[in-house]
């Protein structure tokens, strides 16, 4: 496994879902529901997101020359960086309404589902599972980063809202996005 790319990925998911709704779904869930059936269906919800992701990119990988897949990619980051920066996210109240009627771990696991499916952090792992030809590590990178940073909502969330304001938490990652989308542009066109 290539513990760069792990970490690469791990870095820019963990940052990209700080102050995001997920975030806020896992505080939402863990105070209404015991913290670790909830952590069960988020967890759950995230690897099987993630699986999907990667293979998706590693099929991009094997068909499309690299130059396409970094030009793509660093369009996606741009892209995600400014509909961060611009408070772009959907709300997801009838979503949370519908599941929760069911139990705490699949009330998690479908409101996770149904937040992140196409959401930009599993847009980014598949575009990162493209880049790579290290697809374990990308889905270990971004699976581990999304656990984490359901524990930070879980746990810590209302501190971290205390001492940092989510609108700053938000900002900073649609500049990270912006960050990494020059970079790969960088990337693509110096490699040509």
């Amino acid at each position: 496994m290539d513990t760069a790319v792990l970490m690469t990925t791990f870095g820019i998911i963990f940052l990209a879902e700080l102050g995001d709704k997920t975030q806020l779904t896992a505080m939402a869930l863990a105070v209404r529901y015991p913290w670790k059936k909830v952590f069960v269906g988020i967890a759950a919800a995230f690897a099987l997101l993630n699986v999907g992701a990667v293979l998706i990119g590693k099929i991009l990988f094997a068909v499309l020359p690299l130059f396409w897949i970094k030009l793509v990619s660093g369009g996606l980051f741009l892209f995600f960086g400014v509909t961060t920066l611009r408070g772009g996210e959907d709300d997801d109240e009838e979503k949370g309404k519908k599941a929760s009627a069911r139990g705490p771990v699949v009330t998690s696991f479908v409101m996770i589902l149904l937040a992140e499916l196409g959401d930009k952090t599993q847009l980014v792992t598949t575009s990162l599972a493209a880049q790579y030809d290290s697809p374990l590590a990308v889905f270990t990178g971004s699976t581990l980063a999304l656990w984490l940073v359901s524990l930070v909502g879980i746990f810590l969330g209302r501190q971290l809202i205390r001492v940092v304001s989510l609108y700053t938490i938000q900002k900073a990652a649609g500049v990270l996005f912006l960050v990494f989308g020059a970079i790969v542009l960088y990337q693509a066109f110096s490699g040509r």
